[in-house]
């Protein structure tokens, strides 16, 4: 029994640990101190070389989230589950996905390809309500485990991925500016009734070895081609115009733009009335990518804030565009023409639209702008989102038929008086447009230079004038747009009239007798 008490009183008493003593400068205590380094010293480990990281960049992109952690053992306390629960969000805000994307043409290195969120369910395909993969096609591509659409570049998966978010990017765009105007519509497609809500298909290689692509309105598609250009060999030097940021956005901008104007994409319509189409899906490109904050820092960085330094934002289509031969893009926003020098080329007309809107918005970016308050980014962003709601508030209350530059131009000035804005705005918008001889410039003073009158076209469309389509998008260029069904349809109904006045009526009766062969005709003395 002592023995046992005597134990317990020894496995009772408190132990002390030596600590270990530390020389005076010491990093480590002696008995922590190895004799021998595992490593040598710090500046001798290799730095990795460029290629690597350039790899360890591209997979990192591909990693997946982990699950969140919890405590273990931790309980919530008490009312907190109830909190949560009354403060989560209503569906489908709950839901939303991750997608990897070309935020650029591929050819831009600036931006390159790069994570974005899609706010709202997303389903496998991708698809939702107003978006749907094409069939057949690229076989659906199903999200990961957290809903995400994350996969490899160069590859059919992510093609289809990085077309369908350009597209929904560029629809949600549009239909907050409407909100944010205090109009709720959701934008329909031209097909859409109480009766027909499909949404627009979507073909990222609808198009094979074709240099084009296009909306059809009577297919309810958008199709895109892939092509290796002339002079080069090899499926790696193939162009797919589905990974280019602008040529979606553009191609999505004419279908936003036919579901409220039916009547602008017809080929029957004014040169300028095609020139604004084409116009808004270039713009379309621009905004979009100002939508983004992150392309926003990168023309702030490559500019230094002088939008009209060169820069990826105003080249429209830039690999297409070396693809063609060409030393940039398809097309230039930062340009200086004129109306007048246009003549009836849609391809041309339209970009004196949107070559004005772009200085509209240099010089509105220009006098808002004050690194000392806010940063340069923000701002350019910020007056972005302003323009292509004024822009599309504007084309709303245009001439649903024949409308004109000078009709935009004057619906942009009413909207700017109505929200206020500082007059500066309405003289950008006059003198930009001025200067490229589509509206008069009002005398100093005058009803119209204070806004109480509406500016006078300067250069007007011929009477009668017809588009020159040929050097626009493959949608310009489509037969149905151009009423070919109608021409055919005339060209049988006179074929019917001059069979009906020359007895030839009803069917046409089957011969009773044998036909004699042309040979033995000619045979014959």
């Amino acid at each position: 029994m002592s023995a046992l008490l005597s134990a317990r009183t020894c496995s009772s008493r408190p132990t002390f640990r030596k600590e270990p003593v530390m020389e005076p400068g010491a990093l480590l205590p002696d008995a922590l101190a190895t004799p021998e380094r595992d490593q040598p010293p710090a500046r001798y480990i290799p730095t990795p070389s460029a290629p690597y990281q350039r790899q360890h960049r591209a997979a990192r992109l591909l990693e997946q989230p982990a699950a969140p952690e919890s405590t273990p053992g931790a309980t919530p306390e008490a009312g907190y589950e109830d909190e949560v629960s009354a403060e989560a969000p209503p569906l489908p805000h709950a839901f939303g996905a991750r997608v990897l994307m070309w935020k650029q043409d591929p050819s831009v290195g600036e931006i390159g390809t790069r994570r974005a969120y899609l706010p709202g369910p997303v389903l496998a395909g991708p698809r939702d309500a107003r978006i749907a993969p094409g069939a057949p096609g690229i076989d659906a591509v199903e999200p990961n485990t957290f809903g995400d659409f994350v996969t490899q570049p160069d590859t059919p998966q992510f093609d289809a991925v990085h077309t369908f978010a350009v597209v929904r990017q560029t629809l949600t765009m549009y239909q907050r500016a409407l909100l944010g105007a205090g109009l709720e519509m959701p934008l329909p497609w031209q097909w859409n009734t109480s009766m027909d809500t499909r949404p627009l298909t979507v073909f990222p290689y609808g198009l094979p070895n074709v240099m084009n692509a296009f909306y059809s309105r009577s297919q309810a598609c958008l199709k895109f081609g892939d092509f290796i250009p002339n002079g080069v060999t090899g499926e790696e030097a193939r162009v797919y115009s589905c990974r280019s940021f602008d040529i979606v956005a553009h191609e999505t901008a004419h279908a936003v733009l036919d579901g409220l104007k039916p009547q602008w994409l017809l080929a029957d319509a004014p040169p300028q009335t095609g020139g604004l189409h084409e116009a808004f899906g270039d713009l379309t490109a621009i905004f979009l990518a100002l939508s983004q904050l992150d392309q926003c820092e990168a023309v702030i960085a490559q500019t230094k804030a002088h939008l009209h330094d060169k820069t990826y934002l105003a080249d429209i289509a830039e690999q297409f565009g070396l693809a063609l031969g060409g030393a940039t893009g398809l097309r230039n926003a930062d340009n200086d023409l004129t109306l007048g020098q246009a003549g009836t080329q849609v391809h041309a007309i339209s970009q004196v639209f949107t070559g004005a809107m772009y200085d509209v918005l240099a010089d509105m970016f220009a006098h808002e702008r004050n690194p000392t308050l806010d940063d340069c980014a923000a701002v350019l962003h910020r007056v972005a989102a302003y323009l292509r709601g004024l822009l599309l508030r504007a084309l709303i209350a245009a001439p649903d038929r024949a409308a004109t530059y000078v009709d935009v131009v004057n619906e942009m000035l009413r909207i700017v008086a109505e929200d206020g804005k500082p007059d500066i705005y309405a003289a950008f918008i006059r003198n930009q447009f001025a200067r490229r001889d589509v509206v008069e410039q009002p005398a100093q003073g005058s009803a119209a230079d204070i806004g109480g009158e509406k500016l006078a076209p300067k250069v007007c469309d011929a009477p009668g004038a017809r588009q020159d389509r040929r050097a626009c998008c493959g949608t310009m260029n489509l037969p149905e747009y151009h009423k070919v069904d109608k021409m055919l349809d005339g060209e049988a109904r006179a074929l019917a009239r001059w069979c009906a006045a020359n007895g030839r009526m009803g069917e046409c009766p089957v011969p009773t007798t044998a036909v004699v062969p042309v040979a033995a005709v000619a045979e014959q003395p």
